[in-house]
């Protein structure tokens, strides 16, 4: 007789505990927000450099993350310079990507493929360019791939 009343006390112990569980988890759910409402859109990037003619096939180099609010953030090594460059561009990357003027590279065929992918100002980006060396990505005008 006592092994059962023991068994009925321990399930019943793990009843009323599965219970307060229950009421406890629903509180804290009634007390959290019902959404991630911010005052600002997503803008948050992976940004990397790959060795290759395309990002699917080739070696990562070098590749970074990029937040840009509420404030400028993540491991690339200059946020803030690099969400200027998002800010000023917008969407439309090409302009990171042209050459400075006076730098000279050679003609050789050794590829670098930079991305950036992820959300800006609430939008999906996916953005892919391939340098034709890495003279190309050296001297290019943006800090965005500078990873």
């Amino acid at each position: 007789m006592r092994s059962i009343t023991r068994n009925l006390g321990l399930a019943t112990g793990a009843m009323a505990l599965a219970a307060l569980t229950a009421l406890a988890g629903t509180g804290a759910a009634d007390a959290a927000p019902t959404g991630t409402q911010t005052l600002y859109a997503p803008s948050a990037l992976v940004v990397s450099v790959t060795a290759g003619p395309d990002a699917a096939h080739g070696t990562v180099l070098r590749a970074a993350t990029l937040v840009c609010a509420p404030r400028p953030g993540g491991t690339h090594p200059d946020p803030a310079a690099a969400c200027a460059e998002l800010k000023a561009n917008g969407p439309a990357l090409d302009p990171l990507t042209a050459p400075r003027p006076n730098i000279r590279c050679t003609r050789e065929w050794n590829p670098v493929t930079v991305t950036a992918d992820g959300v800006w100002q609430g939008r999906r980006l996916s953005y892919t360019y391939t340098f034709a060396n890495p003279c190309g990505l050296h001297a290019s005008t943006g800090m965005l791939f500078g990873v």
